[in-house]
């Protein structure tokens, strides 16, 4: 079996989401949860039931969570819910550091003439609230929407969402916060956080794919996207995946209890990795500011990064040149781009991302391989 390290990319599905599910996908029930016969009102019921396991995980009510498809619809629905609710010609403003479920957006937006401010993420890998407050200064009319990350997706660096939503706050904005690489390893307290949307997934948290929800605040107006039914209180149209929108509960409950563990075990093991890689010559950690626990970016001189990921999954380690969701692309990262690193540089980087069943073994092991096939790689250039 290969040692898989790219859990930022998905998790296997846990035996609790998947217990959960099973009998969704294995009796024979008629479960559309907007039926209002029996089995439709059993199906309502378990829906209603991973709402309450979600919000509490979030310190939430049930009725501000929304189900979508995945975290990129709850931040296109954030984002362009947002801006049809506020006044024409209202700025957005983004990090440049964010997911293409958010940059795609923002630049749609901005090919439609809107006013769109990129935040410069610094070296440290995060907008700072003093990059914040100059991008608000800059704009002389009203600004729609700060969206900014909590950990970013490539290098776990993490952004203090709070100080950010209280600059955005004093303007009149709302504070979109994508939550996904967050969740089961940071306290995610939403009134904490001081955001008024917070993106979620299942699958980053061992429930199944295709799930997501939407946090929206009480009071914040947000206009619907997907139409042709009252689900989600008019949210968000569309028949609910049942078995799916459970396995995301089961999950999230988890996920909400264990957060301080992870993080505690899940830290560790990737601080004795970094250890080991970066022992290698040549081989440095991108991003200095504040970590989430899962993550380790690493840029390896004189090799390709996407030759070397070919390399580590030929010896039996399963890694990423950077977000899943740019997989295949010629380009190098954007979000170590932003952060200065030139385009060689960016090119020869390496995601690793760990999960609580990463094992001390793994790590000896992935460490052991990561230094001897970066050294073959280097020999045949």
């Amino acid at each position: 079996m290969p040692i898989y390290l790219d859990h930022a990319a998905t998790t296997p599905l846990s035996s609790i989401a998947r217990a959960a599910m099973a009998p969704w996908l294995s009796e024979n029930v008629a479960a559309n949860a907007s039926s209002v016969h029996r089995s439709g009102q059993y199906a309502r019921a378990a829906v209603e039931t991973a709402r309450e396991r979600l919000a509490a995980a979030l310190n939430a009510s049930p009725a501000e969570i929304v189900f979508v498809s995945g975290a990129t619809e709850a931040d296109a629905l954030a984002i362009c819910g947002t801006l049809d609710a506020a006044a024409t010609g209202a700025a957005l403003i983004v990090s440049a550091a964010e997911h293409a479920a958010v940059l795609q957006v923002a630049a749609r937006e901005e090919r439609h003439g809107r006013p769109v401010v990129r935040l410069d993420p610094g070296p440290t890998g995060a907008p700072s609230p003093s990059a914040l407050d100059a991008a608000l200064a800059s704009l002389s009319g009203p600004v729609a929407l700060v969206a900014v990350m909590h950990t970013n997706n490539e290098t776990g660096i993490v952004a203090d969402v709070p100080a950010l939503a209280e600059l955005a706050h004093a303007r009149g904005a709302a504070l979109l916060c994508d939550a996904v690489q967050a969740f089961g390893f940071a306290e995610l307290d939403v009134h904490r956080l001081e955001a008024d949307l917070v993106a979620l997934s299942s699958h980053k948290i061992g429930g199944p794919q295709g799930v997501g929800a939407l946090w929206i605040r009480d009071g914040v107006e947000l206009v619907p996207q997907a139409l042709g039914g009252a689900q989600e209180r008019g949210r968000r149209a569309g028949t609910l995946p049942v078995a799916a929108i459970v396995g995301f509960g089961a999950a999230a409950e988890v996920a909400g209890r264990e957060a301080g563990n992870n993080a505690a075990h899940v830290g560790a093991l990737r601080d004795a990795l970094e250890t080991l890689v970066t022992a290698i010559p040549g081989v440095e950690r991108n991003g200095s500011g504040p970590r989430g626990p899962k993550h380790l970016s690493v840029r390896v001189g004189a090799v390709d990064g996407e030759s070397l990921v070919l390399a580590l999954d030929v010896a039996g380690i399963e890694v990423s040149a950077g977000s899943a969701c740019s997989a295949g692309s010629l380009e190098p990262s954007h979000v170590l781009m932003a952060m200065g690193l030139d385009a060689d540089a960016a090119r020869a980087s390496v995601r690793f991302s760990l999960a609580p069943t990463t094992s001390d073994a793994e790590v000896a092991e992935a460490g052991a391989l990561f230094a001897d096939v970066v050294e073959r790689l280097r020999a045949s250039n």
